[in-house]
């Protein structure tokens, strides 16, 4: 049943990332994943190479992926626009979680994006604004949608589970 849905939650997220970013649905939903051509793996290694940045924390790999005309649509208030935003929001990430990994677990592509379930594992031991953790487990999953051009990712869509994130940090508190 929590596989079942895990695998909703997450086709609901992409359908509404899908539909806020602007890829046909009908064409998303034909091709079903990778066309396994050369635009395809342009694409996985963009994807690949920046889930690597999120993993290690190597800017060099950020600005690897990243185009430099690079657009956070979701933009977090508070968070720079382009390359630098994405790398000052893994450093300040580090600061509370500095084991931080960064996984793919599930990647559609379809025309000039790739939909993407990412894994992020750690333990929250450093400082996330005033509080300071106490070494709690982190484990919680965004999904992103990257619109790539060139082997570079252009434009990022995201949406993470911050609540669960936040409980685990306890930085908030599920109601009872």
């Amino acid at each position: 049943m929590k596989k079942q849905l895990k695998a909703f939650l997450f086709i609901l997220s992409v359908s509404w990332l899908v539909a806020i970013s602007g890829v046909n649905a009908a064409e998303y939903d034909e091709r079903g994943g990778s066309r396994g051509d050369n635009h395809s793996q342009l694409i996985e290694e963009a994807v690949g190479t920046y889930a690597q940045f999120w993993n290690s924390g190597d800017e060099a790999l950020a600005r690897k992926a990243l185009s430099n005309n690079f657009i956070d649509r979701t933009l977090p208030e508070g968070r720079k626009q382009g390359v630098i935003g994405a790398i000052e929001a893994s450093r300040h990430f580090r600061e509370a979680v500095p084991d931080l990994t960064a996984q793919i677990e599930q990647m559609l592509i379809a025309e000039d994006k790739a939909a993407v379930r990412l894994r992020f594992k750690g333990h929250f031991s450093g400082q996330f604004g005033k509080v300071k953790g106490r070494g709690q487990k982190i484990d919680f999953t965004a999904v992103d949608i990257y619109r790539v051009s060139k082997g570079k990712i252009t434009d990022n869509w995201h949406l993470e589970d911050y609540l669960t994130l936040f409980t685990q940090m306890e930085v908030v508190s599920m109601p009872e």
